[in-house]
């Protein structure tokens, strides 16, 4: 009876062991799921993590079509990139190229400036010219085109005073006649009575001191030759003592005075001479010349 009993194995065994060894397979069919997920995930996770991705083991999932969908993003960026560096480099070419026509049209204002200043110096020119040519219309209308531009005329004579040419610049009596030898004539012969009146008058203009012999002018009367005889330039003795001032010639200095000036005073237009130092005396000159 007791082998019997020793060899046989009770229901309740039998049912225990095969629970145990289904529980057994069971864990290890879940271990091996685990491991197999834990491996997917992690080769997943490694491809998206050189991606610049991380995700958790297990914790991330994605599909065929968003992979898709994010490459195709990635490609429009990069097609927008090069878009875009295209566009930079356009415009940089194109602001190089404004730059360059800026430099252009500044050096086209500097020139055209530089012809403009040129044109207004001919203009400032021109007008200078064209006030001359009026004056000397004018001056040609008042002579009648008998004397030249600047002289006036008196019957068959023309006369150049030299203070309307210049009110600055005098001479003495050898420079004066120099002057007007230069211009074609000679220092002023008075002949008669009316030219006298004339030149006095003429020479009014200048009387700006109260002394008499600084607002006169040279004329062609010395007695270089011989004192007290006074001589005119043509050789004409001059014999008419009453044009001379009270006192006048008088001869006055060392050195003497032996040229012949002539002025205008209110106290007697008649007495319109004196005599003066040739070399030291810087006065005014008039000359005279034939009318044509």
């Amino acid at each position: 009876m007791s082998n019997y009993s020793g060899a046989y194995s009770s229901p309740h065994i039998l049912i225990f062991t095969k629970n145990e060894k289904r529980k057994q397979k069971t864990q290890i069919l879940q271990s091996r799921t685990v491991m197999e997920n834990q491996r997917r995930t992690k080769n997943f996770s490694q491809v998206f993590f050189t991606s610049g991705a991380r995700v958790k083991d297990g914790s991330f999932h994605i599909s065929h079509s968003t992979v898709t969908q994010l490459i195709n993003e990635l490609d429009y960026l990069h097609s927008n990139h090069s878009d875009v560096i295209e566009a930079e480099e356009e415009a940089k070419k194109a602001l190089e190229r404004a730059l360059k026509h800026h430099q252009q049209l500044k050096e086209q204002i500097e020139q055209q400036k530089i012809i403009s200043d040129g044109y207004m110096r001919q203009i400032e020119t021109l007008r200078t010219e064209k006030t001359s040519l009026q004056s000397n219309i004018s001056a040609l209308e008042g002579t009648c085109g008998r004397c030249l531009p600047g002289w006036s005329i008196h019957n068959t004579s023309c006369y150049f005073f030299s203070y309307v040419q210049s009110s600055t610049e005098k001479k003495n009596w050898p420079d004066s006649r120099a002057d007007c030898i230069s211009r074609g004539s000679d220092l002023v012969v008075i002949d008669n009575q009316e030219e006298q009146e004339f030149v006095s008058n003429s020479i009014k203009s200048v009387a700006r001191t109260p002394n008499d012999w600084q607002n006169g002018v040279w004329i062609g009367l010395t007695d270089t030759e011989t004192e007290g005889t006074w001589v005119w330039i043509n050789n004409v003795t001059e014999v008419e003592q009453r044009y001379w001032m009270n006192g006048e010639p008088n001869n006055h200095g060392l050195e003497g005075e032996n040229c012949g000036i002539a002025a205008y005073t209110l106290l007697n237009p008649w007495k319109t001479r004196y005599d003066g130092n040739c070399h030291e005396h810087q006065l005014y000159w008039t000359c005279e010349m034939p009318s044509r």
